[in-house]
């Protein structure tokens, strides 16, 4: 393990000089951008100064890049989710987050199957959203009967008695993220007329 963090920490000098070559820089233009003294940075990438966090994340901000890549991090753990599915009543749920409490999302999957299934209603705490990926989806939604076909959304307080299932014998594919009571979807991004 030393003698890879020692591998990693030699190769960081070499890897500056390059940045800020291909960045086209000074070093005098790098110590006016990041307030690191000129003799400081040509240590750094000479290899005569360890590198210290300070400095680290003035340069990845000069450079508009990770830190990472500037210290040439090894892989860190593998990002990818690898949910465990559950099939309720013949629909498979796929969970697509991890952290309890806040947002939940999922993706459904109901199978091809009957259109004469006999609704059961129910209400809980929360609110939810879905948006259909494939198929056509039958939404009770209190006294209301919807058909939601692909591309469509639709966001409602789950106090108010909710179901789904196929409206056609085709299998049917959907996100749902379900919320906290009293959340609502807000949507940050505005579109431009150009």
């Amino acid at each position: 393990m030393d003698e890879e963090f020692d591998d990693v920490m030699a190769a960081v000098g070499p890897r500056l000089k390059d940045r800020r070559r291909i960045s086209g820089l000074t070093l005098a233009d790098l110590s006016e951008t990041t307030g690191i003294p000129v003799s400081t940075l040509s240590r750094l990438e000479s290899g005569q100064r360890r590198p210290a966090l300070d400095l680290m994340l003035r340069l990845a901000k000069a450079y508009q890049v990770p830190l990472d890549d500037l210290v040439g991090a090894p892989a860190s753990g593998d990002p990818r989710v690898y949910p465990r599915p559950i099939t309720r009543n013949g629909m498979t749920v796929i969970p697509l987050t991890r952290k309890p409490g806040g947002l939940q999302a999922y993706k459904h999957i109901l199978p091809a199957g009957p259109t004469d299934t006999v609704p059961d209603p129910r209400s809980h705490e929360g609110y939810h959203w879905l948006y259909i990926l494939n198929g056509n989806l039958r939404l009770i939604l209190g006294n209301k009967e919807l058909v939601l076909t692909a591309g469509e959304v639709a966001e409602f307080d789950t106090h108010l008695p909710h179901w789904f299932g196929n409206a056609d014998e085709h299998p049917v594919e959907f996100l749902s993220i379900l919320g906290p009571q009293g959340e609502r979807f807000h949507i940050k991004a505005r579109y431009r007329r150009e």
